[in-house]
Formats: C-alpha cells, structure tokens, sequence
C-alpha cells in the first residue's frame, strides 16, 4: 500500500486525538517531561523498539528529564502522513499521564 500526505484538515483532525502533539513546519512534534532522566532515558528504549517494529523513525532527541520526537515520512518528501500519527498513537501508549514539556 502506498503511503500518501495527508491533508491539512486530516492532520487537524488526527491531532485533536493527541493531546500535546502538534504539527510544526511539516512534522508531528511532541515533548514529554518524565520525573527523572533515568525514566526518560528508558522511554526512549522504549520508543525505538516501537519504531523498529513500524520500520518508521522519528528525531528522537534525549534531555535531562525531557523526550522530545519530531516525525515525518522521508519516502514522501518529508510529508506528515498516517505512518507518522501510527508512531504518534504508539508512543502515547508508552507514555500517559507524562505531561508536556
């Protein structure tokens, strides 16, 4: 199946299913603040066994106590599409209740 941008509207709509997520300059971005760096450092082993298993990877950028993911899909031009919001969902799942940064 072949992968597509998604409209404006589409990115819109799916974003308001992700609470904390945005779209900034053609990528899904989002930063979680975890309680400790330990804890964010684990997420993000987390996060990149998720992504190994979609074969879709995101900026993955490690802080003190901070996750931050920017995403798009290369194969399309660096257009956000519906790969980037399944790593979104994914990644939400591995994280609730970890508040923006």
């Amino acid at each position: 199946m072949a992968v597509a941008p998604l409209s404006q509207k589409e990115i819109e709509d799916r974003l308001a299913e992700l609470p904390g997520w945005t779209a900034d300059a053609d990528r899904l971005t989002r930063t979680y603040r975890l309680g400790s760096h330990f804890a964010a450092t684990a997420l993000v082993v987390h996060i990149a066994q998720v992504q190994e298993e979609l074969d879709h990877h995101s900026d993955l950028t490690l802080g003190y106590n901070t996750v931050s993911l920017a995403v798009n899909t290369h194969s399309v031009g660096g257009a956000i599409t519906d790969l980037d919001f399944q790593l979104a969902h994914r990644v939400e799942d591995l994280a609730p209740g970890h508040g923006a940064a």
